[in-house]
């Protein structure tokens, strides 16, 4: 089977794992796919290569009437609750309508992989918690001040704000990859995946799972 770049997986929760010298190891608990071909990108049509997949069924009936058409077209009678494009050499080698599962990769325990998630929104902050300022004295006169920012510029020139500059403001909700983690261990029959140490997003939330080939 042709390489496909990524998968489209789910962030299952945390949990650990112990080696044989008893060595506790922390581990993110990946469902990856099964995912279905819905469109095949060429360069000739498209302008690059490329294979759209599907994760997560949806019913019809839930689905706009586009979208419905968008999926009839690859053969299918359910929609995805996710689409997202992956790069392919050989656009060729695949179907609409193919499934591609975890087993179907060439993965196997040891190897880097890089993860893609939105990480959790943490609503309005201050510049301490958002940027890791440094706080203000506790005593010798700071008054009302000590969580705030401080001097946010200069007075007179250019006497404005510079474009920038942190402060406080909207914190995660954000698109974030973390790179090269450690595949621990996979189990290619129920799609599920264990990297070493954290993702990004909360538990059930949509993740892009990269393979380092």
């Amino acid at each position: 089977m042709a390489m496909v770049e990524g998968l489209i997986g789910k962030k299952l929760g945390m949990t650990r794992i112990f080696t044989e010298d008893g060595e506790a190891i922390p581990v993110t608990v990946l469902e990856v796919g099964p995912c279905t071909v819905v469109q095949v990108k060429t360069v000739d049509k498209d302008g690059y290569n490329a294979v759209q997949l599907g994760f997560k069924p949806k019913k019809f009936t839930r689905l706009t009437k586009p979208m419905r058409g968008h999926f009839v077209k690859a053969g299918l009678d359910h929609g995805f609750y996710v689409l997202r494009e992956f790069s392919v050499d050989d656009p060729g080698s695949f179907q609409p309508g193919q499934v591609i599962t975890l087993a179907e990769v060439d993965l196997s325990a040891g190897e880097k992989i890089d993860v893609t998630g939105k990480s959790k929104g943490r609503g309005f902050t201050g510049p301490i918690k958002r940027w890791g300022f440094k706080r203000q004295p506790m005593s010798h006169g700071a008054k009302q001040v000590h969580r705030k920012p401080g001097s946010s510029g200069p007075s007179t020139f250019p006497g404005r704000v510079i474009k920038g500059k942190k402060m406080a403001g909207h914190y995660g909700n954000e698109t974030v990859t973390v790179k090269n983690i450690t595949v621990v261990g996979l189990e290619p029959d129920k799609n599920i995946l264990l990297v070493r140490g954290a993702v990004p997003g909360a538990v059930n939330s949509y993740v892009l799972v990269y393979f380092n080939k």
